[in-house]
């Protein structure tokens, strides 16, 4: 497995920006991991593990357009590059002949 380690609750945040694709912003990654866990998170932990993230390589972001909802503020989009992509994989697998090794 590769050096940079990838936390569980990273793993779910990276999960959940790949799932929302265009829609991957922190309210609503958290609002659907909110969903998925059903459990209340802090909008800080979920802003921490993008920050993380980004700066590991898992991720790119940037800004897409104002809008009126928001008051003229910009949502900042999130994006897995291919390095998150893989190193999914690997987990998935990993995991996976984990599983199988206890049957």
């Amino acid at each position: 497995m590769k050096k940079t380690k990838l936390g569980e609750f990273e793993e779910l945040v990276l999960l959940t920006v790949i799932v929302l694709r265009d829609e991957a912003y922190g309210v609503e990654i958290k609002r659907e991991l909110e969903e998925r866990l059903a459990e209340t998170l802090s909008v800080g932990s979920v802003q921490s593990a993008l920050k993380r993230m980004e700066e590991k390589g898992f991720l790119n972001s940037e800004f897409g357009e104002a809008t009126a909802v928001r008051g003229g503020k910009r949502k900042r989009i999130y994006t897995a590059t291919p390095l998150a992509l893989k190193v999914l994989e690997e987990i998935k697998e990993v995991r996976a002949r984990l599983w199988a090794a206890i049957a």
